[in-house]
């Protein structure tokens, strides 16, 4: 199976309208830039977004909200877009907010095979209308059904010719459960090295799931929240 793409256009290409995505990532660490901006390049419309945040106004998610193509957020944490702010007063977006825990094992329930998960997060709360809850030993869990995405994009350090996926610190904190739970997995990295290249001890998403690679280019890393110490 032929994996490598020359670049992100070619990876995206035959992403629709419509179309579950889920997008990698933690905060602004490890996202998948170079396919979010060729998915606002190729201006595909009505999406469902599956991620931790929603990016801010001009970086990240944020500028695919800007331009409208998403129909559907499901996140954890949004609170740095004011557009998407915007957008969800206004109801021209839809929005799910899940707890953070419960948006990582949906993504791993996925990869696994498993069609739900039972979770005590959310009970009694809103999260918990229209839910089943059941009681196991005393106390009570919701069911959450697995996420069905058509397709993961994530974003390593680096990675082989062959899809086997290293990544750094942060960015392993939703990258590698979502490379495991899409119909189609693209990866973009920041070094691409032929296969047999990388120590199978440190990698952590082997190549069987993931469908197409390529070496991204230009790479901002934003830093979200920039705290600094006084002198002294």
């Amino acid at each position: 199976m032929q994996k490598v793409y020359d670049n992100a256009d070619k990876a995206i290409a035959d992403i629709q309208h419509g179309s579950v995505i889920m997008l990698g990532g933690f905060g602004l660490c490890g996202i998948p830039e170079n396919c979010i901006t060729a998915l606002v390049k190729k201006g595909v419309q009505q999406l469902t977004c599956i991620s931790n945040n929603a990016g801010v106004d001009d970086f990240g998610i944020g500028l695919m909200l800007k331009q409208k193509q998403v129909k559907k957020m499901i996140s954890s944490y949004v609170g740095e877009n004011a557009e998407f702010e915007r957008q969800l007063l206004s109801g021209e977006l839809e929005v799910e907010l899940i707890p953070q825990g419960t948006l990582a094992t949906r993504c791993m329930a996925a990869g696994y095979g498993m069609p739900a998960v039972f979770t005590p997060a959310g009970v009694g709360t809103e999260v918990a209308e229209g839910k089943e809850t059941r009681n196991f030993n005393g106390k009570d869990y919701l069911l959450e059904y697995a996420f069905e995405a058509d397709y993961a994009i994530v974003k390593a350090w680096k990675g082989d010719t062959m899809g086997n996926l290293v990544y750094k610190e942060t960015a392993r904190n939703f990258n590698p459960l979502m490379a495991m739970a899409g119909k189609i997995t693209i990866a973009e990295v920041e070094e691409l090295v032929p296969a047999g290249e990388l120590d199978p001890n440190l990698v952590h998403t082997p190549g069987i799931y993931v469908h197409r690679i390529f070496q991204g280019e230009n790479y901002e890393k934003r830093i979200e929240q920039r705290t600094v110490r006084k002198k002294g």
